[in-house]
Parts: structure tokens; sequence; C-alpha cells
């Protein structure tokens, strides 16, 4: 299949970023090839660590886990939102919806937060509006992604009391997938403007429940 690849993941090790409260990542040395002849890691890690997909499940027990959703909903043709520019803990509004959404799109949201990986400054990213959210649901689309941490304003680590979901609720209640934490969408949007077309796979490892860490990738053609 011809095409550029272009890898949209974080890596997972020990230390990186985690949403204020999840589980701390860390990776170790379970087995060598010294004392046992191979190589194998020991894992500890929340379900929405790094570079992951949430399932409406994360936020309601009575919606659907990752094994009720169809392998359909983590891939597609992608259109991305440029939203980069943007002041810190802007919400993005719904005049900036693209055109060409349409049911089996996939909507990456570029806020060019993805160069604060790592840094205390990337808790405090752009986040899509509500209106964006009903908008987005109303065209159709069921699997959103951002490289941010979160579809909605994650809270200052000084007032980590401040959790907000109303995002995750409107694209959750209607069977939305969600993305997070991507990376490298500066060149997809590149690729967007020289009217090539774009792909994007999503396909988490195969844990049900609340979400699970994905190799994002997309294919420009």
């Amino acid at each position: 299949m011809p095409g550029e690849l272009v890898d949209l993941s974080v890596p997972i090790v020990s230390g990186m970023p985690v949403y204020p409260g999840d589980p701390s990542v860390v990776v170790t040395p379970a087995l060598t090839v010294a004392a046992s002849g191979v190589n194998v890691r020991r894992l500890h890690l929340g379900s929405q660590s790094g570079t992951h997909v949430d399932a409406p499940y994360h936020i309601d027990d009575l919606l659907p886990g990752l094994e009720r959703l169809p392998l359909e909903q983590f891939t597609g043709r992608a259109v991305v939102l440029d939203a980069r520019g943007l002041a810190p803990r802007t919400a993005i509004g719904p005049a900036a919806l693209p055109e060409g959404l349409e049911p089996g799109v996939v909507l990456l949201i570029a806020t060019g937060w993805s160069r604060y990986w790592g840094e205390d400054g990337y808790l405090a990213h752009p986040y899509p509006s509500v209106e964006l959210a009903e908008a987005i649901v109303a065209a159709g689309v069921r699997t959103v992604g951002i490289d941010a941490l979160s579809v909605d304003r994650t809270p200052p680590r000084e007032d980590p009391g401040g959790l907000a979901l109303d995002v995750h609720r409107v694209l959750c209640g209607a069977h939305a997938v969600i993305a997070e934490n991507l990376t490298g969408l500066d060149r997809l949007l590149a690729a967007q403007a020289e009217g090539r077309a774009i792909e994007v796979s999503l396909f988490p490892i195969r844990l049900d429940g609340d979400g699970a860490p994905v190799r994002a990738v997309a294919r420009i053609r």
C-alpha cells in the first residue's frame, strides 16, 4: 500500500506524563538475557496512559466498553481541525469545525500542544467547547482525537478537584471513541493543505473497559 506513514503516538516510558491522579507509569526489567535467557519488561500503567483511546464506559458504567465498539470506529479517513495558536486553556468553538465531516470520518483536533509534552504547560491545553462537541456529534462523527491530555479542560495541579467532563459526556453519550495524547498532527495539517488523503488507525490493545493505549498511525497518500 503506497503512502507515507506517520507515527502519532508518544513512547511509553517510566515517569511519562499522566492525567493528574492517574497511575504513574513505571517500566522495569522483569527478566534479562543475562539472568534468564530472555528480555521481558514489567509494566505498571493505567489504561489511560500515553496515546490512548477512551470508550464511552470511561464516564458511565452503563455505556459500552471497548469490546462492544465496532473495529471500524478506530480507523477511517481523517479530517484535521487546525486549532493552533490559541492561548492556554482556551475553549475551541464550533466556528472552527472544518468541512468534509460525515459518518465514518476521524476528526483530529490539532492544538499544537504536543510540543509541551513532558512540561507542566502541557496541562494548560486548549480544548473543544461543549458546543463544538455537539456540532461534531450532529455531523455524524463518532471518532475524535486531540494532541492534548484531554478533550476537556484539564484542571491545574493546584486545583485537582476541578475535574470537568462536559465534552466527554457529549461525545461518549453519543458512543464516540476519543483519542488523547496524540502527536505529530502538524504533518497531517500540511498534507491536508496539499489536498492529500489521510487515513488514521487508532486500534487499542484488546483490553475491555474504559480505554487502552494505542499505536496511532496515519497514512498520507
